[in-house]
């Protein structure tokens, strides 16, 4: 994120290792070069964040030398050095690339104001990015409509957890909002101006997942082409969600508690110990004291990260919160789709209340959702819902037949047909059956348990 490794490029030898002490006094990793190939030598084997650029040199001119350089290296932040400095000059460098132009001779001081410069705007580029899509505090929020008890003492604890920096892990059901519950602790600190950062530990390979997190310097393993900055860094003074803790690989385990111990770490490939202030959230579905005792999640891990435990109710503890729900959802998606919030009868509400929602808040907003996109003109009836399900296990579609088939094995059939469609790729099945692909494995090898234990029963009847 800040300027670190500094190339130096200059063919006046006094010049050149006036610069290069002056950086390496306040710290930086310096080379030199004393012409424009020594230079683009050097930029294409080892890389930099910043490069000082003589404007005069013998053989390539600094011109030159910073185009080829942001061809080589785009993100290589470029300052060029004269001591003919023009207007029209300063212009055509800006226009090529060129962050910043310093005038010969210059004082120390006039270089670390121009490093302040590039380090502020690249903190502003991080932020833009990972930052400014989730600054609305309103729509991350709008799901603390409840009647719940439970829900109400939830929202009161994350009242009094948010202006401290203990690490907090919420527990709960896939659906049940719990990257909302972690976005709330963020926008209700005082870190709320700084980054909230998330990253699903479930959806990365351990290489790709330590890269994430922690960063890589260029050359660190195969492909790492150019300096990449972690996750914790970006979300310094902010806060970090870590989706899915549970998912993570000892390796990553240990060293994601010797971050949360003593807030520092080093890039992958790199040896500079680098410094962070990081509230983290950590989110699971899984029961972590059951994952301890298995051998697959470190206990000391555990404790570190369980400081302050949120445990998310499942939609069907909350059913009096359905009809608020619902009515949201109705209204926000016909605001959406431009067309008018959809009427529902109060058998069709009922129905929706006992339905035992597996998916939780995510599955009832997926059907509202789909609902308004259909546009019945009848308004929202209950037979219309039988066609938007894909789960019916409640007391009250128990036994509900399809065409002479019970709703399980229509949904069975439908699953299988459609990746019969996909050809096997489960990933697209689960796209457009409008299901998680978490949820259609943990379907698949449900099938395939009650598929086992029918053909033990016919075995042992047959051996009987």
């Amino acid at each position: 994120m800040s300027v670190e490794k500094v190339l130096v490029v200059d063919d006046d030898l006094l010049g050149r290792e006036y610069l290069s002490e002056t950086l390496t006094r306040n710290g930086y990793e310096v080379t030199s070069a004393c012409d424009g190939l020594q230079a683009l030598a050097s930029v294409s084997k080892d890389g930099y964040d910043l490069v000082f650029l003589d404007m005069k040199m013998p053989g390539i001119c600094g011109m030159e030398v910073l185009e080829k350089i942001k061809t080589i290296s785009p993100e290589t932040v470029v300052v060029l050095m004269t001591a003919y400095g023009t207007i029209e000059t300063a212009v055509e460098a800006m226009k090529k690339g060129a962050y910043d132009y310093i005038i010969k001779p210059f004082s120390p001081d006039q270089v670390e104001l121009v490093i302040a410069r590039i380090n502020e705007r690249q903190q502003l580029i991080v932020e833009n990015k990972y930052w400014r899509s989730n600054s609305n505090i309103d729509e991350k929020m709008n799901s603390v409509f409840t009647k719940n008890s439970k829900m109400f003492q939830i929202y009161e604890q994350i009242k009094k957890i948010a202006q401290s920096k203990a690490s907090v892990l919420v527990q709960g059901e896939s659906g049940t909002g719990k990257e909302l519950v972690a976005r709330a602790i963020h926008f209700h600190s005082h870190r709320y101006e700084r980054p909230f950062i998330r990253v699903n530990c479930a959806a990365l390979t351990e290489t790709l997942l330590e890269s994430e997190l922690f960063g890589h310097e260029r050359g660190a393993y195969t492909g790492a082409i150019s300096k990449h900055v972690g996750r914790f860094e970006l979300a310094n003074e902010g806060t970090l969600l870590l989706d899915e803790i549970s998912e993570i690989s000892p390796n990553i385990q240990a060293k994601l508690l010797r971050v949360l111990e003593e807030e520092e770490f080093e890039r992958v490939g790199g040896e500079k110990t680098i410094k962070i202030d990081v509230r983290i959230v950590a989110t699971t579905n899984r029961d972590l004291v059951e994952e301890i005792q298995k051998g697959t999640f470190r206990e000391d891990l555990y404790y570190r990260l369980n400081v302050v435990p949120i445990c998310l109710p499942p939609l069907r503890e909350r059913r009096e919160d359905i009809p608020l729900l619902v009515n949201y959802y109705l209204k926000k998606y016909s605001l959406e789709n431009n067309t008018i919030a959809k009427s529902m009868d109060t058998e069709t509400m009922d129905y929706l209340c006992q339905y035992h929602w597996p998916g939780n808040v995510r599955e009832l907003k997926n059907v509202i959702q789909r609902a308004v996109v259909m546009n019945f003109p009848n308004g929202l009836q209950l037979e219309q819902f039988n066609d938007l399900f894909i789960h019916h296990d409640t007391k009250k579609s128990e036994g509900l037949l399809t065409d002479g088939k019970a709703i399980e094995d229509v949904e069975r059939d439908l699953i299988y047909s459609t990746l019969e469609k996909t050809n096997g790729n489960k990933t697209r099945a689960a796209e457009l059956l409008k299901i998680t692909t978490r949820t259609l494995r943990n379907k698949l090898n449900k099938y395939d348990a009650a598929d086992r234990c029918s053909h033990q029963r016919e075995t042992i009847s047959c051996v009987k």
